[in-house]
């Protein structure tokens, strides 16, 4: 049988290694157990409010990291939408301005009906189609819509022709 003294602690134990004694924790213990009860208690009674200013205060933490959260989603999707539609756009131009230029020398007029095709085909808008010599230059543009800040045009612009 281990021998126990009268305040419930076994002489023969090691003391713990923090400052507080073993008999200390366990009224540190029963104390914070009590006060936790208690206020379940007051909380449990009609009318009477919780005692202590912290009360709720995670709630109102956890609301405030998910807007923050929902911020930079937001901030990253419109970033994002941005980007994919200049690539877009820019690659519109790009293959748009290759086929006016390959057609730049047989017939003007047919290159840049050809590079409006293919631009409305791409999902984009041709604005503008120059002709100079051998020299294609292209425009597009496209509308978009973000969450915050509205309807917004993308522009992009190309040049092709022949290597000199």
């Amino acid at each position: 049988m281990s021998e126990v003294s009268r305040d419930g602690i076994n002489p023969h134990t090691p003391e713990p290694t923090n400052r507080r004694s073993r008999q200390e924790k366990r009224l540190w213990w029963r104390g914070e157990v009590a006060a936790f009860e208690h206020h379940q208690l007051q909380l449990d009674e009609p009318g009477v409010r919780a005692v202590g200013g912290e009360r709720g205060s995670a709630t109102l933490w956890g609301v405030a990291l998910m807007g923050l959260l929902m911020a930079v989603a937001t901030a990253f999707a419109i970033v994002g939408t941005v980007r994919v539609a200049r690539y877009r756009v820019n690659s519109a131009a790009d293959l748009s301005a290759l086929a006016a230029a390959r057609l730049a020398l047989l017939d003007p007029q047919e290159a840049c009906a050809r590079a409006g095709a293919l631009a409305v085909e791409n999902g984009v808008e041709l604005t503008r189609c120059e002709i100079k010599d051998e020299v294609a230059d292209v425009w597009t543009s496209l509308s978009i819509s973000l969450p915050i800040g509205g309807a917004r045009t993308v522009k992009g612009r190309a040049r092709a022709g022949p290597v000199t």
